[in-house]
This record gives structure tokens, C-alpha cells and sequence, in this order.
């Protein structure tokens, strides 16, 4: 077995944050941390406890939206028509975009009144457009919710309001924020605009506020939803960049809406004073390389077929290495994309997680002269 100490930082880290999540709380019923890139949870307490999502459920409702929108099903100036169902909720007391029954309304202008202006007759207007009655879309929800694997969640309707079977967790509610960060980089613009100006039938224009609290302290807060409801009280889906940096967080069950704005930026600052992300390997880069017997070459590019990123707590570089573990020389013929080592990551002596190192390119065997000359070679000298 031949080894390679390489002098960088660690790969996968698996280590336990417990010490420092006892030396850290936050107000709130439920709440969890993450490290985007990493994808290291630094914080949670109760995660998967069953919460009611309230607004933060029109994270999905929107997904639904951009997954059509991708696939071209929909276009974003593709008008629906309000119904009287939709219209109702406009008048019913609950955060409304405010639209008339009757209304022909933009797919984009729906999605800023869902993002921006939180209106739950926005999201009914959306959901029966795309799937003809809320009961269907929320099926449309519940499907999406298991591919992205929210094992603790079911979505009854749209917006989020007073329904017992409406629940979900932190933890489930931070993978929807990941997988929609992820995979709709464009779209998620829309949830840190901070205001959304409509021009309603009959009546001057409405202009409100995005109601996520951390956007206007200008800080790099860039989304993404607040919910409410009166038994489960304030919560957050919330999301920082600083840098290459990316935290998100979610809270639940914080008392009023100036505990959940505080609380949610103390859990946020908390995660990037105390750790820091380090990007490991590039994805399809070349990482190292290694012995080569009796091929063409006699060295081996190899890399990783992903991007890698840690977080670990700060100051503790020094405890992190990395070794290429392989068999080796490794004979030729090797196709490109062989599996053809291993690296090993260790913090102090724990392993910690190993990732594939595959073939960077082809190489050929020598003929049987030069295989012949490489084998005194070795002989006499110990040496490829």
C-alpha cells in the first residue's frame, strides 16, 4: 500500500459540535444551522420536532413555480385568473397581495406577491393556475417535498395557514431553503427585494415591505421567509453570504417578531465567528498524482469528482490531514475515470471519511520491450 501525506486541510469532517452548541443557545422553541457548502450542521436544538410552517411553506409553493418555470411548462409572463376562492383570502384579515376576482395576473407578479408580500391569495391564485385547485398543487408539494427528502413534512395547502395537518421541522424547512438556493440561484433574487409594488384593480397602487427583518440591516442577509401563526407564534427561514461564506438558518416557536429578529442574527453571527469553511478540492481538478507501472506515463493525474468544503471551529487547522491511500505502482492499462485511489481524512487520529480519486486520462500499456526495461529498472534501483 503505498501512502502520500499531502500538506493541506481536511476533507469530509464528520466531528460532533456538541461542546460548542452547550456553550451557545438561542431563543427559540426549535432552530438549526448549516453551513451551505459544507453542508456541516453547526447548531440544532430539537430539530425535528413538529412545527406548523405557516408562511415558510410558500418556500415550496414557489419551487413548484421555478420547476415549471425550468422545464418551460410556464412562462413567467403567463397570466392566471384570480378566483373568487383566492380573492376571499385578500379579504379575510390574513398578509394578502390584495388581487380582484376577475384579476389576469403575471406568473412573476404572483411569485412576488407569494416572496415578497407573503399574500396567501397569491399563492392560491399560483396553485390553481398550475394545477387547477390547491388540493391538487399541494399533492404537486408533497411529491416535491419527498424527492428532496423532508421525511417530516406534509403540506395541506399553499400558503400555510391554519391547517393541523400543515407540519413539517427545522430540519426538513432548512433542506427546501438548500435545495431552492441550490438549484434556483436566478429565482432566489426574488427573496431580498425588499419591496413589491402592486397595481391592483380599482385602487391606487400597494407597495409593501418584505416582512424578513434581517434584510434590512444590511449585513448579507439574502432571504429568505418569516412565518406566524398564533399556536405556533414567530418563526424564520433566514440566509447569509458573506464572502464565499453561506450559513442558513431556521427558528421556530420565538415569542414575538423582535426576539425572532434578534435571535435569528445572533444564531447567524454565532456560526461565522466561530468556525470557517475551507474548500478542500476543486471539482474535476486535478488533485494529485500517482505511480504508474508499466504504462506510457508513469504518473497518474487524479481527482475528485466533487467540490469539497469543510467547516470546522476556528484555530483548528492544525489538527486536519489528508492521505492518498493506493495500491501502487498502479498497472496500466487505466481508463480514465477509474477509481484508482483513496483519500483518507483524519482530525488528530479519528477518520473522519474517504472519497474516491479517479483517472484524469487514459493510459496505455507499454509494449513488451519497455515493460522489460522498466522491470530491471525496478530491480536495480527500486524505482518506476
Amino acid at each position: 500500500m503505498k501512502k502520500i501525506i499531502l500538506n493541506i486541510i481536511v476533507i469530509i469532517l464528520t466531528l460532533s459540535f456538541s461542546a460548542a452548541n452547550a456553550q451557545f443557545n438561542i431563543n427559540a422553541r426549535t432552530a438549526i444551522l448549516q453551513d451551505y457548502l459544507s453542508g456541516k450542521i453547526l447548531y440544532e436544538k430539537d430539530a425535528d420536532r413538529i412545527i406548523f410552517p405557516a408562511s415558510m411553506t410558500k418556500i415550496m409553493t414557489s419551487i413548484i413555480a421555478f420547476d415549471l418555470l425550468k422545464s418551460n411548462e410556464i412562462s413567467l409572463e403567463d397570466k392566471f385568473l384570480v378566483s373568487e376562492n383566492a380573492w376571499r383570502l385578500s379579504e379575510s384579515g390574513y398578509s394578502s397581495m390584495f388581487i380582484m376576482v376577475g384579476d389576469e395576473i403575471s406568473v412573476e407578479n404572483l411569485l412576488r406577491g407569494i416572496i415578497v408580500s407573503s399574500g396567501n391569495d397569491a399563492c392560491i391564485a399560483l396553485a390553481e393556475g398550475i394545477a387547477g385547485s390547491e388540493e391538487e398543487f399541494a399533492i404537486l408539494m408533497n411529491e416535491k417535498a419527498q424527492e428532496i427528502g423532508m421525511e417530516n413534512t406534509n403540506f395541506s395547502n399553499s400558503s400555510g395557514i391554519n391547517a393541523p395537518d400543515n407540519i413539517s421541522t427545522v430540519r426538513d424547512i432548512l433542506l427546501m431553503s438548500n435545495y431552492l438556493i441550490k438549484n434556483y440561484p436566478t429565482y432566489y433574487e426574488y427573496f431580498k427585494e425588499k419591496e413589491f409594488t402592486w397595481n391592483r384593480t380599482g385602487g391606487d397602487p400597494i407597495k409593501q415591505g418584505n416582512r424578513n427583518p434581517l434584510l434590512y440591516k444590511n449585513i448579507g442577509v439574502d432571504g429568505i421567509k418569516t412565518g406566524y401563526l398564533s399556536y405556533e407564534k414567530y418563526s424564520l427561514a433566514s440566509s447569509i453570504k458573506r464572502k464565499d461564506r453561506r450559513l442558513i438558518a431556521v427558528g421556530s416557536g420565538f415569542n414575538t417578531k423582535n426576539e425572532r429578529s434578534r435571535e435569528s442574527l445572533r444564531l447567524l453571527t454565532w456560526g461565522l465567528s466561530k468556525f470557517e469553511t475551507i474548500k478542500i478540492a476543486e471539482k474535476n481538478k486535478v488533485f494529485t498524482s500517482v505511480d504508474v507501472w508499466h504504462g506510457k506515463k508513469n504518473k497518474l493525474d487524479v481527482y475528485l469528482n466533487t467540490d469539497i468544503y469543510e467547516t470546522i471551529p476556528k484555530a483548528k487547522k492544525k489538527y486536519l490531514k489528508a492521505i492518498v491511500n493506493y495500491e501502487g505502482p498502479i498497472a496500466a492499462p487505466i481508463n480514465k475515470n477509474d477509481k484508482v485511489a483513496e483519500l483518507k481524512v483524519y482530525f488528530k487520529d479519528e477518520l473522519l471519511g474517504n472519497y474516491d480519486l479517479l483517472a484524469l486520462e487514459n493510459i496505455k500499456k507499454q509494449n513488451i520491450i519497455s515493460r522489460l526495461l522498466t522491470s530491471i529498472n525496478f530491480l536495480l534501483w527500486g524505482d518506476v
